[in-house]
């Protein structure tokens, strides 16, 4: 059985073909980035039109590089939300297109539901009930996985998002659009514990994040060092991304003790930082977990995860509900 997979919720324009044991055949990317990166922040109304350009040749690429024709593909997947609205609806519309064109069956999916089935690109063998953390640019989110996919809420984020955090951050900083990795590698050589920054919502086995006053705590260090910024960026940049994947390491554990799993699933494209891949891997080591991460390059939005995703829905027969705004996630 092979799957094509189409991602378009935000800014990368993604396909890829998988089969049934999570080889991946083919894939294609295209990143918007420096497009947006002027802008300082996606810009829906250009991300969409990029989209529309893109998503043609991309798909094909994939195929290409597969060494396959469209009418070995046995099902098309493709994200169905969340995500902003006018590059789904350029997703859905091929992706559905294209499926009619062929009269192939079509599995509209969600997309955190496709970072979590990256981590079967890594481990074929990673199998519910688990517990994962999805973390990302858009998403903060601690969810139970439970047998026969179901998907039980256990914590978010009241406000930002951790992803969102490093890059608000890191044009205060006058970093570059998106801020993450260069952070975690101006990070790699400064002192961790240079700016004492808050830590919020960290009473015992509370699992909701908030970070929004860390980014105004950092926003006022900075204006305290002046233009001494410049000499101790390493070092601020180091406080930050500590007190972020502190918060997250330590809700994680919360969340394993909550819900009594052993198995635990980190990812989105804040799992490609290196410091909470160590964090995390230490974690698992001290507390006798079975972590999964996925391979970096599978982290940020592609369409791999999402045919990686479908891939799992048909090897345990469960299609998701049609029309269902979650995509066939049922959150308890």
């Amino acid at each position: 059985m092979i799957v094509l997979g189409i991602e378009t919720s935000c800014d990368e324009t993604g396909c890829g073909l998988v089969d049934g044991d999570y080889r991946v055949l083919g894939q294609s990317l295209y990143s918007q980035v420096q497009t947006h990166a002027r802008f300082g922040g996606v810009v829906p109304e250009v991300a969409a039109r990029a989209h529309l350009e893109k998503i043609s040749p991309v798909v094909h690429a994939a195929t290409e590089e597969a060494g396959i024709d469209f009418a070995a593909v046995d099902v098309i997947a493709y994200t169905r939300g969340p995500g902003l609205l006018g590059p789904l609806l350029v997703g859905s519309s091929f992706a559905q297109g294209l499926a009619r064109s062929l009269n192939k069956p079509v599995m509209g999916l969600n997309h955190l539901e496709g970072h979590l089935a990256s981590a079967y690109l890594s481990d074929t063998k990673v199998e519910p009930p688990f517990l994962a953390l999805l973390v990302s640019g858009g998403h903060t989110e601690l969810v139970h996985v439970g047998e026969g996919l179901t998907f039980r809420m256990l914590g978010q984020t009241r406000d930002d998002a951790a992803g969102e955090a490093f890059d608000k951050c890191g044009k205060i900083l006058g970093l570059g659009y998106p801020a993450g990795a260069e952070v975690a590698q101006l990070a790699s050589s400064g002192r961790r514990d240079f700016l004492h920054l808050p830590r919020a919502l960290m009473d015992h086995g509370n699992l909701e994040f908030s970070f929004s006053g860390l980014k105004t705590a950092t926003a006022r260090a900075i204006e305290k060092l002046g233009d001494g910024i410049a000499s101790r960026i390493h070092d601020v940049c180091a406080s930050l991304e500590t007190a972020i994947v502190d918060v997250l390491v330590s809700k994680t554990l919360w969340a394993l003790e909550a819900c009594g799993e052993t198995r635990l699933i980190v990812a989105g494209g804040v799992a490609a930082n290196a410091h909470l891949r160590q964090r995390m891997t230490d974690l698992a080591q001290r507390e006798g977990i079975h972590l999964t991460l996925p391979d970096r390059k599978f982290c940020g939005d592609n369409g791999v995860m999402m045919a990686a995703a479908a891939q799992k829905r048909l090897q345990i027969g469960k299609w998701p509900a049609a029309g269902s705004a979650s995509a066939g996630l049922s959150w308890e």
